[in-house]
C-alpha cells in the first residue's frame, strides 16, 4: 500500500515508543506464541492477513490486522473451533499444548529468529550494477491471488541491483504449500520518481528485496 494516494502522510513515531496501546504488545505476543504450534509458516502467515476483506483490511490498525489473520489460522488449521474462539465451549487442555513456549525459552527463540537462506541450485542471473525491470504485474504466477513480497506500487519499475543476498525461501511458493523452491535474492534500488507520479523527494530511493523471479533484465 506503500505511497498510495489518499491515505495521507506518513507520521514518525517517537524514538522510544514501541507499543501504541498495551494490547498491542499482547498482540504481538499471542502471534508469536501460536507461530510456535507449527502449523504454519511465516509466508502463510502473512497472506492470512492479506486474505481479510478488504472493509475490514482498510479499517483495522497494525495489530488488527495481526489478530484478523491469526483468527483465521487457527481456525483453518484445527487448532480451535469458531465456538471456541468465541469462548462459547467448555475451556479444556489442547492437544497441543505440549508444543507451549515456556518463559525460559522465549528469549533463545526470538534470538534464533526464522532464517529463510536455504542452498540452492539456482544460478544469479544479475550482477551488483545491473539495471532490472520488475513484472509489470503484481501477482503471484504460481497462485492466483496468491502471496508474493512484490508492492504493487514496484510493479513495472526500472532498478539497479545493489546487493545480492543470496537464495532464500521463495514466498510465493511457500504461503501455499509448494515447497520453499529457494532462489536468488536481491537488494533493489529505486529511484522515488520511479515508483510513485509525483514524489515529494524525486531524488530519494527506496530499497526492496525482491526475488529473481520477479525481475527480467532490461
Amino acid at each position: 500500500m506503500g505511497g498510495r494516494f489518499g491515505d495521507g502522510p506518513v507520521v514518525p513515531e517517537a524514538e522510544d515508543e514501541i507499543f501504541h496501546e498495551g494490547w498491542h504488545a499482547r498482540a504481538l505476543a499471542v502471534v508469536l506464541a501460536c507461530g510456535s504450534l507449527g502449523k504454519w509458516n511465516i509466508d502463510v502467515s502473512r497472506h492470512a492477513r492479506e486474505c481479510l476483506a478488504p472493509k475490514d483490511y482498510a479499517a483495522f490498525s497494525y495489530y488488527e490486522k495481526w489478530m484478523g489473520g491469526l483468527a483465521a489460522l487457527l481456525v483453518e488449521t484445527g487448532v480451535l473451533t469458531r465456538d471456541e474462539l468465541a469462548g462459547q465451549t467448555d475451556e479444556q487442555i489442547s492437544a497441543l499444548a505440549t508444543k507451549k513456549l515456556t518463559a525460559d525459552q522465549v528469549a533463545g527463540v526470538l534470538a534464533r529468529g526464522g532464517p529463510a537462506d536455504r542452498e540452492s541450485n539456482a544460478a544469479p542471473a544479475f550482477d551488483i550494477g545491473d539495471a532490472v525491470l520488475t513484472r509489470r504485474i503484481a501477482e503471484n504466477v504460481l497462485v492466483s491471488g496468491g502471496h508474493t513480497r512484490l508492492p504493487s506500487y514496484a510493479a513495472g519499475a526500472m532498478g539497479r541491483i545493489m546487493r545480492y543476498h543470496g537464495t532464500h525461501i521463495l514466498p510465493d511458493s511457500n504461503a501455499h504449500g509448494l515447497g520453499e523452491a529457494p532462489e536468488p535474492l536481491y537488494a533493489v534500488v529505486f529511484p522515488a520518481s520511479e515508483l510513485w507520479a509525483h514524489p515529494e523527494h524525486p531524488r530519494d530511493e527506496v530499497v526492496l528485496d525482491l526475488w529473481q523471479s520477479y525481475l527480467e533484465a532490461v
